[in-house]
């Protein structure tokens, strides 16, 4: 927990796109809950507020210093700060790194910026408000209605914790932090492996064109530069350029070796002074489909994921430190997992950058579970435009990195299959080929579990929760045979169109409720307390048995390209993580990893 008079997650929170310059604004900030959203109208923009709050932890949290898990439909933000006067003559950017849900932004009174969507980051640019050596008075105002459309994730609609479903989150809960720039500058890359070429593909967006400019890319390893490219940067807004590796250079990235080459990128002017300099990474892999098999740089590789939420007894959404993000990757891999499902939250950019660098294979996914489209259950929300927007907001920023491996845009989407054409139809199929449009080297799963409505899907998928082996080996079994297991209604109604036999994994299973203090008491078995699937074990033998035999089904499938695990750790009430909510051991982990670490059959095909 950081001191009082320490910044709050320090670090630098864009690695892959870091410029020298910058100024963190974490800390303290004024406060001010507005719980009938009425505060425009009172004056709020205007005046000092009543409270303070430590930034970036939600109001919710315990180290926002304010603990308010109520429903918040408002609230507000304000600081005062002097803009670095060694910034003059540049432009400067005013980052967000997530706020949920609805924010507006002003400075100085003036409105820089609007954003939906509590996933996804966004930026004001301040110029003509306020410049370097000037007074900023930032305010913000984050809206997050208790009901209507909205990409919720995890959080509750009910006041309290309930089944799988947690505490809220309100307001700023990533990094805000303000950066110089030149008039003319450098966006973000993507950057795209060619592991067939041995080389890299960057597209470098600027900010606008000038006579003369030009961009150059270096990339480099331990031993100094690998390649070098230049273009022309005063005709396209996304110049293009083709950086190869030579063969006594070339490291693959996998997660045996996440290798990663360093990258600099430079926009210069007519006269060759540099504008702007940022300096990034690349992993050289492919992803690729074989079969039934996902492989990685060609291979076969089972993927032993977990569900991961992403949640924090004391910071909800956001981890207390740099350091606990690195903790979660190394106790998953140290269980013997291999990667994550990075479930129903848009994870932070430095969890990416540490998966990149431990060679922890993700998928990326959506915060939309909770919204059933289509549907008309009382837990369930209609989705809204905003929802592709914020997706292709994440898959935009979150393109480079080499870790991911997948995209899943959707969740557990309901609707029985019938005759017509739905808006779920309409919004699964948007979704889907808007994330194809966005990437074309990664597989696409077009929803998780229940309802696949788009026919051409990379990947196919269940969720099941069977706790016997037994029965659970039965269920999967048809995959052999071209029928795997499907989500479905009670009453055998199908939610998916037919498989055509794409790879297929079981992308939820286990869950195993295990709370060892609750099993050492005859008495403690109230599920008010604590839950998870199945019936509890007896004992921890027990649970070892049933995870084992759970995991042997798939590892022993030779069509079965990985599973996902549910889940690394415990979150409130849900009680069926590998480790407690606070991240200690509450069983063997060594007998869990030596349950997962023998090979897959698909690998071995």
């Amino acid at each position: 927990m950081p001191t009082p008079t320490a910044v709050p997650r320090p670090e630098y929170p864009r690695p892959q796109f870091a410029r020298r310059d910058w100024l963190n604004l974490n800390g303290t900030w004024q406060f001010e809950t507005d719980r009938g959203d009425s505060g425009l109208e009172r004056g709020l923009l205007d005046r000092e507020l009543t409270g303070t709050i430590t930034v970036p932890f939600a109001p919710e949290s315990e180290l926002s210093g304010i603990g308010d898990t109520d429903f918040l439909e408002a609230v507000w933000y304000r600081r005062s700060l002097v803009l670095p006067a060694e910034w003059t003559g540049r432009r400067v950017l005013l980052h967000f790194g997530a706020v949920d849900h609805d924010a507006t932004v002003w400075v100085n009174g003036t409105e820089v910026v609007r954003h939906r969507g509590g996933f996804t980051s966004f930026t004001a640019d301040l110029s003509g408000v306020a410049g370097p050596g000037e007074e900023a008075v930032i305010t913000v105002r984050a809206r997050d209605p208790k009901s209507g459309p909205q990409a919720r994730g995890k959080q509750a609609l009910k006041y309290a914790n309930h089944d799988c479903n947690y505490t809220r989150t309100t307001g700023i809960w990533q990094t805000v932090w303000l950066e110089p720039v030149a008039d003319v500058h450098l966006r973000r890359p993507r950057i795209t492996p060619d592991l067939a070429g041995s080389a890299f593909h960057l597209e470098l967006p600027l900010s606008g064109n000038r006579p003369g400019h030009r961009v150059v890319a270096v990339l480099s390893d331990e031993n100094g530069e690998v390649a070098r490219a230049e273009a022309r940067a005063d005709l396209d807004l996304a110049p293009r350029l083709y950086l190869p590796v030579s063969e006594e250079r070339r490291r693959e990235w996998s997660p045996e070796d996440p290798h990663l080459y360093g990258l600099r990128l430079t926009l210069l002017d007519a006269e060759g002074t540099e504008l702007d300099t940022v300096d990034s990474y690349a992993g050289l892999r492919a992803v690729g489909i074989r079969g039934k098999a996902v492989t990685l740089n060609g291979r076969a590789v089972f993927q032993r994921l977990v569900l991961d939420q992403g949640w924090y007894p004391d910071g909800l959404m956001t981890a207390p430190s740099d350091e606990a993000l690195v903790r979660d990757i190394e106790l998953s891999m140290a269980a013997g997992f291999n990667g994550a499902r990075l479930h129903q939250k848009v994870f932070e950019e430095r969890f990416l950058y540490h998966a990149d660098r431990l060679g922890y294979l993700v998928w990326g996914e959506f915060g939309d579970w909770g919204a059933e489209v289509g549907g008309s259950s009382g837990d369930n929300q209609q989705p809204d435009a905003s929802y592709p927007a914020q997706w292709l907001e994440a898959i935009e920023r979150d393109y480079s990195h080499p870790s991911i491996i997948g995209w899943c845009p959707l969740n557990e989407t309901y609707q029985k299959l019938h005759d017509r054409i739905t808006q779920l139809d309409a919004v699964t199929r948007g979704m889907f080929l808007a994330t194809k449009a966005m990437d074309t080297t990664r597989p696409v799963i077009d929803a998780s579990g229940y309802a696949h409505r788009v026919i051409e899907t990379d990947i196919w998928d269940s969720h099941n929760y069977e706790q016997d082996p037994g029965r659970f080996a039965e269920a999967v079994s048809g995959l052999a045979d071209g029928k795997p297991f499907a989500n479905a209604y009670a009453d055998g109604a199908a939610y998916s169109l037919p498989y055509r036999g794409q790879p297929y994994f079981v992308s939820e299973f286990g869950g195993i409720w295990w709370d060892p203090e609750a099993a050492a008491d005859a008495a403690g078995d109230d599920r008010t307390e604590s839950w998870g699937y199945g019936d509890r074990p007896r004992d921890e033998e027990e649970f070892q048995t049933r995870f084992a035999g759970l995991t042997g089904v798939l590892l022993d499938d030779p069509d079965m390209f990985g599973y996902c695990y549910t889940q690394l750790t415990d979150v409130f009430q849900e009680q069926n993580g590998v480790y407690r909510f606070d991240r200690s051991e509450k069983l063997d982990v060594a007998r869990v990893r030596e349950a997962q670490l023998r090979p897959a059959a698909i690998e071995t095909d």
